[in-house]
């Protein structure tokens, strides 16, 4: 008995201590007086594109080891599940994370047709949604969510960047390649507003294609000035090797988005040598955060951390600062909402904050990718492209957060 109230005592104190020294609310007070955060995180784990989720999830994990496995105070129980890329998938595994596992808010997804197969149940649910990779444009506009932010980008943008580029180098005639579905729809609309050239010829493709040899050959008929595409994960990997092994990268510049990156580039290798790309973040961004994420996540994981992997760390950082102002507290949803609009965590990306639509106002690089003299390979900025860049969208949304 005796033990049990010298003990109350001392949290006592030390709450008063930590009052009187302007820390009340601080992660050590909340952990002692809050149950465990209930943290559901929907990624796409399985299939081609695995190592897309598998890195999300990772730069997330990383971030949460460094905070003692609390976010804000709270000590985090987090629900992982796989989408399988399969929206009727990931809409039943989210009813479990929302009924079963009573998750107090969700993270995720990796692609833009599962964020669209889970926003409104989510919403709906009377949860937060947080992507730490899907921004696809149907909801950067008049369909923006107060209860919903995006830690990446707006879709269209990185687009834009390599339709700069593509303008910038006077190439008149690209032909486009994309994966039919949102997220591709939003390429081509990102690099139709900064291209003023033709579009030569404009390819659709499966989800799932990985053999692009009639796409190829497609191509090197119509023989134009440089080839724009996106295609992430499993279907970057063999599309720039078979661009390569076609006799096509001497030929026809590649200019991409997000299909060669840290998470694909161990199975692309020399094919992606030389080629160009866009992005809101490398490895070799030169500011303290980003070099000391980058030095321990390779000793975590034995890997080089992607965009991706940037993203769930900043998406876990982004969390804690907001709980860290809601004192721990995930029930008043406004609340909430208002905290992580407000993004006081410093971003590995440096330059990093909301828009009224929760998309982000941020950075853009040109990048290639290179090898580095231990052998690995990685992207590299090559010129600052866009800088505090907002998406188009953002002057139709209407949905201000809560105060």
């Amino acid at each position: 008995m005796s033990q049990i109230t010298e003990h109350m005592l001392r949290t006592i104190r030390f709450s008063v201590f930590a009052a009187i020294l302007g820390l009340a609310g601080s992660d050590v007070v909340l952990a002692a007086n809050q149950t465990k955060l209930r943290l559901g995180m929907m990624v796409t784990l399985s299939g081609s594109s695995s190592v897309l989720g598998t890195q999300t999830r990772d730069g997330f994990q990383l971030a949460l080891n460094q905070l003692g496995g609390r976010l804000g105070g709270r000590e985090v129980e987090l629900f992982l599940v796989d989408d399988e890329l399969k929206p009727d998938i990931a809409v039943q595994r989210l009813q479990g994370l929302l009924a079963r596992d009573q998750v107090d808010l969700v993270v995720g997804p990796i692609f833009s047709n599962i964020l669209q197969a889970i926003h409104k149940p989510v919403i709906d649910s009377g949860r937060i949604l947080i992507s730490p990779n899907a921004g696809p444009s149907v909801y950067a506009g008049a369909q923006c969510s107060p209860y919903f932010s995006v830690v990446s980008y707006q879709n269209d943008q990185a687009h834009e960047v390599m339709g700069r580029y593509a303008e910038s180098g006077n190439y008149r005639r690209v032909a486009v390649i994309m994966p039919n579905y949102q997220a591709g729809k939003d390429a081509v609309a990102g690099f139709r507003r900064a291209f003023r050239g033709e579009i030569s010829d404009e390819i659709y493709v499966p989800m799932t294609q990985l053999d692009f040899s009639a796409e190829l050959a497609r191509i090197a008929a119509n023989k134009p000035d440089a080839v724009f595409t996106f295609m992430p994960g499993g279907m970057g990997v063999a599309l720039v090797k078979q661009y390569a092994q076609a006799g096509l990268a001497s030929r026809i510049p590649f200019l991409s988005t997000f299909t060669f990156d840290e998470a694909t580039l161990p199975a692309q290798q020399e094919a992606a040598l030389g080629l160009t790309g866009s992005t809101s973040w490398s490895p070799s961004l030169d500011n303290p955060a980003n070099k000391a994420f980058v030095k321990a996540f390779e000793a975590a994981y034995n890997s080089i951390p992607s965009a991706y992997a940037m993203q769930g760390y900043d998406t876990a950082m982004l969390i804690h600062s907001a709980l860290q102002q809601t004192a721990g507290e995930t029930a008043n949803r406004d609340q909430l909402a208002a905290a992580i609009r407000k993004a006081a965590f410093t971003s590995l990306r440096g330059s990093f904050r909301f828009n009224i639509n929760g998309y982000p106002i941020q950075d853009f690089y040109q990048v290639r990718a290179i090898k580095r003299p231990d052998g690995k390979f990685q992207t590299e900025i090559v010129d600052k492209i866009l800088t505090d860049y907002a998406d188009s969208y953002a002057k139709d949304c209407r949905a201000l957060v809560p105060q």
